[in-house]
């Protein structure tokens, strides 16, 4: 074991230089009393250096890897867990994951991670049906519902409501924190970019245009006569779907398998992220906080920068 001193440039490692084994930590506030509390709790695990890892941007935030040889035993990364919740902070325990310096894809969810509202909820506020709809989209996201039978109920009640619902909410879409500084970095690195969605058409290919995505699959609602049916047209986008998009695109644009990630926050998502090289968690349903390889709780989507291997 090695004495790291938080305050000594030369125990650093850049981040071109190293990926071994790791717990890094990313947080806005990370100070010597965390640095020595964390380091502490790596004691017998072999603890060989510190690397930096910056989001290859002109922004300062940084993350720290603490780079380890030997074993992380499942209590000393739960209570290393804990500390990080305790203090805000995301800590993600790395080994073998895609690099940020190869053609990449990432697979997005968009309800609630791409955007930071759920479309058939707000939808259905508009329509008079909201606490209903809304009620049944958390059982689905927290998977005690099969997805499609309950889409197919949700959108059910929104039959007969006018167009001009959706385009009010297609109007005023809130992108999640740190989606646009995400998509520009893997822009630079030649990575793909798409959602995989059991929401609607409607507003994953305006997320699409806006964003210079490459790709978005979805559902799409019947309008008929300006007025909604309550019918979804053709197969529903479920979990399975977005798995098979994951493989598709991949294919597509010639993207090695182990350079796949997939992101989501609900239960629909968890067959994707198996799916993936790497399945990130974000803001998510504590099941797939438990599935995923990682998890991001407390800043942006942007925190996959300082995952990504270099």
């Amino acid at each position: 074991m090695i004495q790291l001193n938080p305050n000594d440039p030369s125990q650093y490692i850049l981040a071109s230089r190293h990926n071994g084994t790791s717990v890094t930590v990313y947080g806005k506030k990370f100070d010597t009393v965390d640095y020595q509390q964390l380091a502490s709790q790596l004691t017998d695990t072999g603890l060989t250096g510190v690397q930096i890892i910056d989001a290859l941007d002109e922004q300062s935030d940084a993350a720290l890897s603490f780079i380890y040889q030997g074993e992380l035993a499942d209590t000393t990364w739960t209570a290393i867990k804990e500390w990080a919740l305790a203090n805000t902070l995301d800590v993600w325990r790395l080994a073998e994951r895609p690099t940020i310096n190869q053609p990449g894809l990432l697979l997005m969810d968009m309800d609630s991670t791409t955007i930071k509202i759920e479309c058939i909820d707000e939808i259905a506020k508009l329509a008079g049906v909201g606490e209903e709809v809304a009620a049944v989209t958390e059982m689905a996201m927290q998977g005690k519902l099969d997805f499609a039978e309950s889409l197919r109920g949700r959108v059910g009640t929104l039959a007969g409501s006018d167009e001009s619902i959706i385009a009010q909410v297609k109007d005023n879409l809130p992108l999640m924190h740190g989606l646009t500084r995400l998509i520009a970095v893997l822009k630079q690195h030649n990575w793909r970019i798409a959602i995989a969605s059991g929401g609607f058409t409607y507003f994953a290919d305006k997320l699409k245009d806006d964003l210079g995505l490459d790709a978005a699959v979805a559902n799409t609602l019947e309008i008929v006569d300006g007025k909604l049916t309550g019918q979804v047209l053709g197969g529903i986008v479920d979990a399975q779907v977005k798995a098979d998009t994951l493989g598709e695109l991949a294919q597509q644009f010639g993207i090695d398998a182990k350079q796949t990630v997939a992101m989501g926050d609900g239960a629909n998502d968890l067959v994707m992220m198996a799916a993936a090289s790497l399945g990130v968690a974000f803001e998510a349903k504590p099941l797939v906080q438990e599935k995923a390889d990682v998890a991001i709780n407390f800043y942006g989507l942007d925190a996959l920068l300082y995952i990504l291997q270099r």
